[in-house]
C-alpha cells in the first residue's frame, strides 16, 4: 500500500538565504542517508497488486525490503543476525545503484495492517551524513530499545526500521547512536494504516551533503521536501467529503451572509472536520477492488485505497477554499433586486457568479510561472496549512525523547487551550477583548478615547487578550518579519502620526467628525443618507443633492484613500523597477529562478497546459459579455473590456505582494473610480464593473494560492485542476440556489424588522457604496471642486515616484538594507481601516515582534519546529469556539442570552463605544462648509 512521506528536515539555510552546511547544533536540522531518485524506484512491493503472502525478493534501490517475520518475543539482534549478507553485497556492487542520480527523497513503504513485529531493512548509499547525536524509539519504550541503542545491528551503511511487539516503529543500525528520531519523522498509525517518511540530503560526487531543500527557512520549517508519487489522490473519499463539505459550507455561508450576527464556516474548520471523517472512512470502507461493466470500459476502482493521506486532505482544503466564501457578485444580484428593481432571474445570477469566478481561475493558471513555481513565492498562508497537514499525517506523535513535545501534541494542547480560553473574552469577560483600560479611567475624555479606544479609537493601549482581535489582519505568527515590520511602520506613520496630525490640525473639518469610523457623513455630522439624493426611480437627483449635502469623510477614511491612491501607482512602479526583468523573462518562457526541490518533485507529474487555463479565461469572459447583453444591465462592451483590463494590470503586482507577505492588495478604489467616472448614473452597470474587476483579481489570487498549496503537498496538477473546477461549479450552483430559495420563501427578507435577523447588512452597505460611487460619483467627491482633490493627485504622484529612490539606493549599495525596502507593503498597512481598528494593528505587531523577531532569533530551533503549528492551533481552537458560542449561546435567542456584569459592560460605557462616537468639536447649526 503506498504511503505518504510528509515530514521535513533539511540542511540549514543562513539568514541571508544562502545554503550552508548542516552542523549538529544548527536548529535540529538533520541529514539522512540518501537513496536514488524516486523516479528510479520500483513500485512498492506492498501495493495492492502484490500478494503479501509471497516473499519479496531483495532490491538494490534503497527501498524497504521485508525480511522474515519476527515473533514479538524474538530479540531483534538475533533476528538480524540470521539474515544473509549476500543481498547487502549485491546492493553495494549494483551498477544501477552506483550510477543512480543524487537523491532528492527517500520513500518508505510498509503493508497496511501488517503483523506486529514484521521487520524491514532499509539499505542506503555509503558516505551517509548523519548529524544527530542519539537514537530514540519512535513512540514508547519497547523491549528492543536496548539492543537497538547498542548500535550492534546491521552493516555500517544500513538503517533498520522494525515494528515492535506493540506495533510501534523502532530504528536501529551499526551507527545507531548517530541516528535520531527527529531525522526519521516516521509514524505508523497502528492498525489503521500508516505513513512513513525520511528526510534526505543529496550526497554529491565529493561525498559532501548538498542542499536538497528550499532555500527559504520558513518553507523548510513547514513543507516536506519528499513525495510519494504512488499516493492516491482522486479517491472516493476525496469526492465524497470534498463535494459534501462544499455543499454544506456554501449553503451555510450563503444563508449566514444575509444574517446579522452570523458565523463563518472557514476552510480551516473544514480541514479539521475532514480529518477524523477521513480516518473513519479509511477504517470502515471495504478494501476491495471493483470492476465496472465492460460496456463502461471495464475499469477497476476501489472505495478504500488505503490510509487517508495528506494529498486527499489538502485537496479537500483546496475545494473548500473555492466554496466557502459567498461570491462578491452576490452583492450585485441582491442590491439590484432589492434597491433598483432589476431582477434578472436565476439564469443571469448563475452566469455572473460563474463568470466572475472562473475567469480568475483561467488567469491563475497563466500566472504559475510567476507566482507558483518560483521558490521565492513562499505564500505564508500555505506554510501554516502545510505544517498542520504534515503534523496530522506524518507527525502525530513521534515521541521526541527529550527534545520537547511533538508538533501533534502541541497542536492538541494549544488548540484545546485556545478553544476554552476564547469563551472568556468572547462571552464571559468581553473587557479582555476590548481592553481599553485607559478609557476606563477617563471614560468621558474625548482625546483619550480617540487615541486609546479599542472600538473606534487608534488602539494605543496595545493590549488585548482576544486572539480574534490580534489575528484580525492575519496571524502574526504567519507573516515574515520584514513584512510585519513594513506594515507596522506603515501603520505607525499613517494612523498614529498622520491621522492625529490631520485631525487635531482641523484639516477638512475632521475634528467635527469621529476620528475612526466606517461611515461617510453629511454636513450635519450624521451618517450620509443616500435616499436623500435619489428619486423614486432610484436615479440621482442633482437638485436634491444640492439641497442635502456633499459627502464628508472622517479622518481615517481620508487617510485610507490617500494610501490607497498612492498604493495603486506604487505597486505598478515597484513591480517594474524590482521585478521587471523577472516578468519579462517569464513572458519569454525563461526560467525566472533556479528550480528548487519542490519544483523538481512536481516535474514527475503531467502539467496542466497553459491553453487549458486560457480557454477558461476567454470562455467565461465571453459568458460575462453574454450575461451583460442578454439582460438589460446597461453595461457596454467596452465597459467589460475595461473591467477585465484592471485586474490584468494589477495581477502580477498584487500576486507578488500576496505571495511574499500574505497581505492582499485591493483595487476597490481603482475600480470604483473608473466605473464611477465612465458609467456615472448607471448603478447596476457600475456594480457589475466593480464586481467583475474585484472578483477576478481576488479569485485569481485565491486560485493561485491553492495551486501553490498543491505544489507544496505534491498533488498532481491535473488533479488540482479538476477539483477546483468541479468545486467552483458546484459552489456557484448551491450559492445561487440558496439565495433564490431564501428570497422566495422568507418573508420580509432584508428588512430591518425581519423576524430571524435576515436583514442583509452587507448588501445595505454595498447599496450605499453604489450610490456614492455610481450615482454621486467620484468627480463630485474627489474632483476639482472637492476639498479632497489635492489629496488624490498628490497621492498618485507620490506612489509613482516613492519606490524610485530606494531602488536606486539598492542598486548602488546592493548589500545594504535598502534592498529590503518595499514601498507598496508599507502603503498597504492602513487599507483595512475600517473595519479594522487600531488595536488590531498594534496588538498584532507586538505579538509578531515577539515570535517572528525575538523568538526566531534567540530560540530558532523552537521557532522552526513549533511556530507555524502554534499559529494553526490558535486559529483552529478559536474558530471552533466561536462557532459553538454562536450556535449555543447567541443563535437560539437572537443574541439576547448575555451575562450582564461589569466585565461585559465596562468597555461599552465609554465615549469610545458610544453610538455617536467621540468628536472634538460640535458641528455648527448651519452645518459644515
Amino acid at each position: 500500500m503506498p504511503t505518504s512521506p510528509t515530514s521535513k528536515t533539511s540542511a540549514v539555510t543562513s539568514q541571508t538565504g544562502a545554503p550552508t552546511s548542516p552542523t549538529p547544533d544548527q536548529n535540529a536540522f538533520y541529514s539522512r542517508a540518501p537513496a536514488p531518485h524516486l523516479s528510479s524506484l520500483p513500485i512498492s512491493p506492498f501495493s495492492q497488486s502484490v500478494d503479501r503472502r509471497q516473499p519479496v525478493s531483495t532490491t538494490t534501490y534503497g527501498a524497504l525490503t521485508p525480511l522474515t517475520p519476527l515473533a514479538s518475543s524474538q530479540p531483534l539482534a538475533a533476528h538480524f543476525a540470521v539474515q544473509s549478507e549476500d543481498s547487502i553485497q549485491a546492493a553495494r556492487s549494483s551498477p544501477g545503484q552506483r550510477n543512480s542520480p543524487p537523491s532528492t527523497s527517500t520513500t518508505l513503504s510498509y503493508p497496511l495492517g501488517s503483523d506486529a513485529g514484521e521487520a524491514y531493512r532499509m539499505r542506503s548509499l555509503p558516505k551517509t551524513a548523519r548529524m544527530a547525536p542519539r537514537l530514540a524509539t519512535m513512540r514508547d519504550e519497547t523491549t528492543s530499545s536496548t539492543a537497538l541503542e547498542s548500535g550492534t545491528l546491521g552493516g555500517a551503511d544500513e538503517v533498520h526500521v522494525s515494528l515492535s511487539g506493540d506495533g510501534r516503529p523502532v530504528v536501529g543500525g551499526k551507527k545507531a547512536t548517530e541516528a535520531t528520531a527527529d531525522s526519521l519523522d516516521y509514524v505508523v498509525e497502528d492498525m489503521f494504516g500508516g505513513e512513513g517518511s525520511l528526510k534526505t540530503s543529496t550526497i554529491g560526487d565529493d561525498g559532501e551533503p548538498e542542499d536538497e531543500d528550499s532555500p527559504y527557512l520558513e518553507v523548510r520549517a513547514s513543507v516536506s521536501n519528499i513525495d510519494d508519487p504512488d499516493m492516491p489522490v482522486l479517491t472516493f473519499r476525496l469526492w465524497t467529503m470534498g463535494l459534501g463539505m462544499c455543499i454544506i459550507s456554501a449553503a451555510l455561508n450563503t444563508f449566514f451572509n444575509f444574517r446579522y450576527p452570523s458565523p463563518y464556516i472557514s476552510p480551516s474548520l473544514i480541514l479539521l472536520l475532514s480529518y477524523p471523517i477521513g480516518k473513519i472512512m479509511a477504517y470502515a470502507l471495504p478494501m476491495r477492488a471493483y470492476q465496472a461493466p465492460k460496456w463502461l470500459g471495464g475499469w477497476e476502482f476501489t472505495l478504500n485505497p488505503g490510509p487517508f493521506n495528506v494529498k486527499e486532505h489538502a485537496l479537500i482544503l483546496i475545494m473548500a477554499n473555492v466554496a466557502v466564501a459567498p461570491p462578491y457578485s452576490m452583492n450585485v444580484i441582491v442590491t439590484s433586486e432589492m434597491y433598483y428593481s432589476a431582477n434578472f432571474g436565476v439564469g443571469f445570477n448563475f452566469l455572473i457568479v460563474l463568470a466572475t469566478q472562473l475567469t480568475g481561475f483561467g488567469f491563475a493558471g497563466l500566472c504559475r510561472r510567476f507566482l507558483v513555481w518560483p521558490a521565492s513565492m513562499i505564500w505564508p498562508q500555505n506554510l501554516v496549512a502545510s505544517t498542520l497537514l504534515n503534523t496530522l499525517h506524518a507527525e502525530e506523535d513521534l515521541g521526541d525523547s527529550g527534545q520537547g513535545v511533538s508538533r501533534y501534541k502541541l497542536f492538541m494542547i494549544a488548540g484545546a487551550a485556545a478553544f476554552f480560553w476564547y469563551f472568556v473574552p468572547g462571552y464571559l469577560f468581553n473587557a479582555l477583548s476590548y481592553f481599553s483600560w485607559v478609557c476606563w479611567i477617563w471614560p468621558n475624555n474625548v482625546v483619550v478615547n480617540q487615541l486609546f479606544g479599542t472600538v473606534s479609537g487608534l488602539g494605543m493601549g496595545v493590549i488585548t487578550f482576544d486572539w480574534t482581535q490580534i489575528a484580525y489582519i492575519a496571524s502574526p505568527l504567519m507573516m515574515p518579519w520584514w513584512a510585519e515590520l513594513h506594515t507596522g511602520i506603515g501603520f505607525l506613520l499613517s494612523v498614529w502620526v498622520l491621522a492625529p496630525a490631520l485631525y487635531y490640525s482641523n484639516i477638512w473639518n475632521f475634528p467635527y467628525l469621529p476620528m475612526l469610523s466606517p461611515f461617510s457623513y453629511d454636513k450635519f455630522g450624521q451618517v450620509y443618507n443616500v435616499s436623500m439624493v435619489v428619486n423614486d426611480q432610484m436615479q440621482f437627483d442633482l437638485e436634491k443633492y444640492n439641497l442635502y449635502s456633499p459627502v464628508w469623510l472622517p479622518c481615517t477614511f481620508a487617510v485610507l484613500y490617500i494610501f490607497s491612491f498612492a498604493l495603486s501607482t506604487a505597486a505598478i512602479s515597484h513591480t517594474i523597477l524590482h521585478h521587471g526583468a523577472t516578468v519579462w523573462n517569464g513572458i519569454r518562457r525563461v526560467n525566472v529562478e533556479k528550480e528548487d526541490i519542490h519544483y523538481k518533485l512536481m516535474k514527475r507529474y503531467p502539467e496542466v497546459p497553459h491553453w487549458w487555463y486560457a480557454v477558461f479565461a476567454v470562455f467565461f469572459w465571453l459568458l460575462a459579455i453574454v450575461a451583460a447583453y442578454v439582460w438589460p444591465t446597461e453595461l457596454p462592451f467596452w465597459g467589460l473590456m475595461l473591467s477585465i483590463l484592471v485586474p490584468i494590470v494589477y495581477l502580477i503586482p498584487a500576486g507578488f505582494i500576496y505571495a511574499l507577505t500574505g497581505l492582499g492588495l485591493g483595487i476597490n478604489l481603482v475600480s470604483e473610480s473608473i466605473a464611477g467616472v465612465l458609467l456615472s448614473g448607471k448603478p447596476v452597470a457600475n456594480m457589475i464593473f466593480k464586481a467583475y474587476s474585484l472578483e477576478t483579481l481576488e479569485n485569481t489570487l485565491a486560485f493561485v494560492q491553492d495551486l501553490k498549496l498543491g505544489h507544496y503537498i505534491k498533488i498532481p496538477p491535473r488533479a488540482t485542476f479538476v477539483a477546483q473546477v468541479v468545486a467552483t461549479f458546484l459552489a456557484a450552483l448551491i450559492q445561487v440556489g440558496v439565495k433564490t430559495w431564501l428570497f422566495s420563501a422568507v418573508p420580509d427578507i432584508c428588512q430591518p424588522t425581519q423576524a430571524h435577523n435576515l436583514t442583509c447588512p452587507r448588501n445595505s452597505v454595498f447599496f450605499t457604496a453604489s450610490v456614492l460611487w455610481g450615482l454621486i460619483g467620484p468627480i463630485r467627491q474627489f474632483g476639482p471642486s472637492s476639498p479632497y482633490y489635492p489629496m488624490v493627485w498628490s497621492a498618485l504622484v507620490f506612489g509613482t515616484l516613492a519606490p524610485l529612490p530606494f531602488w536606486l539606493l539598492a542598486r548602488k549599495y546592493p548589500d545594504s538594507f535598502w534592498k529590503s525596502v518595499n514601498i507598496p507593503v508599507l502603503l498597504i498597512a492602513p487599507t483595512l481601516l475600517p473595519p479594522a481598528t487600531g488595536i488590531n494593528y498594534s496588538s498584532w505587531f507586538v505579538v509578531g515582534f515577539i515570535f517572528q523577531y525575538v523568538i526566531r532569533r534567540r530560540f530558532f530551533q523552537w521557532w522552526t519546529k513549533y511556530n507555524y503549528i502554534l499559529s494553526s492551533a490558535l486559529d483552529s481552537g478559536t474558530i471552533i469556539s466561536t462557532i459553538l458560542i454562536f450556535f449555543i449561546l447567541q443563535f437560539p435567542k437572537n443574541g439576547t442570552l448575555v451575562l450582564e456584569w461589569w466585565g461585559n459592560t465596562v468597555s461599552f460605557e465609554t465615549l469610545d463605544a458610544s453610538e455617536t462616537l467621540p468628536r472634538l468639536y460640535q458641528i455648527p447649526p448651519e452645518g459644515l462648509s
